[in-house]
């Protein structure tokens, strides 16, 4: 039987996802820097952007959907020479809010590099929710929403650069802090 979340998009529309779909369910998507990534704990929560664009779907949702079962997560990153690069992990959990969306990553495979592993077990940080162990807040600090750590090897939501910047989008296994021009993260059931 089906399992159907109800999520609203940013115009306020009632979006339906089969959640028992074994197709991919693309959650982040940076494409050319017109949404903007510095936000709050409500909004990276609840999802913001265009489904059609660049967005988060939002870590509820996210919650919602790893928690049914075992889901593989794909990322892939282009440079602006349009060099492309992915990473595959065989474990993907985001858990629910009260544990700050603890993120569980394991099993890497891809060509980019394993700048995700770092985070795992890491919670969620926002311009306004500091949950990562460094002294500072490093969502302010790198200008993003993300699992840091102290502070961090990945930073796929950071700020939307072309160049290298600390704060922009970034995967330091490939490129260092030389920002990506366009990534996408998705999940699917294993």
């Amino acid at each position: 039987m089906a399992r159907i979340l109800t999520k609203r998009n940013v115009s306020g529309k009632k979006l339906r996802v089969n959640a028992s779909c074994p197709l991919p369910k693309l959650f982040q998507r940076r494409t050319n820097g017109f949404v903007g990534f510095y936000r709050d704990w409500e909004s990276y929560k609840n999802g913001f952007g265009n489904l059609e664009g660049d967005f988060w779907l939002g870590n509820e949702y996210l919650n919602k959907l790893t928690e049914q079962g075992y889901y593989i997560l794909r990322i892939d990153m282009w440079d602006f020479e349009n060099n492309h690069r992915y990473a595959i992990y065989n474990t993907f959990v985001v858990k629910n809010e009260r544990s700050g969306y603890k993120l569980e990553v394991a099993g890497y495979t891809g060509n980019a590099g394993n700048s995700l592993g770092v985070h795992n077990g890491y919670r969620f940080s926002t311009r306004d929710r500091n949950n990562d162990v460094y002294r500072g807040n490093c969502s302010e600090m790198f200008k993003g929403g993300w699992w840091y750590s102290g502070c961090y090897v990945s930073n796929l939501n950071g700020r939307y650069l072309k160049g290298t910047d600390t704060i922009g989008v970034t995967w330091k296994h490939w490129k260092g802090f030389s920002s990506m021009k366009a990534t996408r993260m998705m999940i699917r059931r294993a």
